[in-house]
């Protein structure tokens, strides 16, 4: 197990040479991006406007969003997500347009789904395009540090032919446009979104375990909000840059990251759409399923041994990596 790991490292540290520079991806302050969307005292301001806390608790959660919107690009926060037990708490960091077009909106998500006490949070990414809700492209993931401890970055590169998500520099899943998927691959410009919320109905373990109050404030901690895409609504900002949209090129993954990715996922990909045979007997155009269907359930749900290998934390020792690099 320990070699193992440490083959699947030394693939993450390879790929890091190749990803996005932190320091074309500038970030920018509260002022110069992003608003208030709900949430009066829960969303509070630090350092200068550089670090955000948004916070649930009785009366409600809270959310931002970028002023402007944006036509493809790389977008990307780091964040630290609430500790201790969180059952049925969410936060999301997310683009979207469902403000401009409600019935056919396009949608780039990161969610992390909260847990009870000793268990971790997990990840979910959604890609809908078109108002394409019904067919969901929803894979679920479980992480190889906490990430209640530190802050981690989490990006989405959106391009007019692929999208790439990525986790501390490593890219984990990639959409790649199809013919057949159509109006359903994100065209439309949309904005970047962050919130927490209540998602007691469905977020932990189907809606078993609830939010439960006595924990509260749950607070998700946002700082380096990076907005680097063509701008097409918004005050045009410096940091954001004349050549923004450079921020999303296209052309295939470099071998080093595509090895990342594919190492990320075999171990810790816990539902995949693409495997998911009672929502999808047919598996939906996009997909390519191989031998590696043997390690899901009907359900898209990884079997057991998977989710445990793929839940088992490993803390990298010492400050380097993506959050030393930022």
């Amino acid at each position: 197990m320990a070699c193992s790991f440490l083959s699947f490292l030394a693939v993450l540290l390879a790929a890091s040479a190749c990803l996005p520079s932190p320091a074309t991806a500038a970030s920018l302050s509260f002022g110069e991006g992003y608003t208030q969307l709900f949430g009066d005292s829960n969303l509070a301001l630090h350092g200068d406007g550089k670090r955000v806390h948004i916070s649930l608790d009785e009366r409600t959660g809270a959310g931002f969003a970028s002023q402007g919107a944006y036509l493809h690009g790389f977008f990307s926060a780091r964040i630290k997500l609430p500790s201790a037990y969180a059952a049925g708490v969410v936060v999301a960091f997310y683009m979207s347009n469902g403000d401009v077009y409600e019935r056919t909106h396009d949608e780039l998500d990161f969610e992390f789904l909260g847990s009870v006490r000793g268990r971790e949070w997990r990840v979910q990414t959604n890609v809908y395009g078109n108002g394409s809700t019904a067919a969901g492209r929803e894979e679920r993931y479980g992480l190889w540090f906490d990430p209640t401890e530190d802050f981690h970055q989490y990006a989405i590169r959106w391009s007019p032919d692929r999208i790439i998500f990525y986790i501390d520099d490593t890219p984990i899943r990639e959409v790649v446009r199809t013919e057949t998927m159509g109006a359903q691959f994100p065209s439309k410009p949309m904005s970047l979104y962050a919130t927490i919320w209540d998602g007691s109905s469905w977020a932990t373990s189907g809606g078993r375990y609830k939010v439960d109050y006595k924990y509260a404030p749950y607070v998700a901690e946002f700082t380096d909000l990076a907005l680097r895409g063509c701008a097409v609504g918004g005050p045009a900002t410096a940091a954001a840059g004349r050549s923004a949209c450079a921020g999303a090129p296209d052309g295939a993954m470099p071998p080093a990251q595509r090895a990342a990715m594919e190492a990320f996922r075999a171990r810790h990909m816990t539902y995949g759409y693409c495997y998911d045979r009672v929502r999808y007997p047919s598996p939906l155009p996009e997909c390519s399923v191989g031998a590696e269907a043997a390690a899901f359930l009907p359900s898209g749900d990884a079997r057991a041994s998977r989710r445990a290998r793929g839940g088992r934390r490993h803390r990298p020792r010492g400050g380097g990596g993506a959050d030393a690099a930022l």
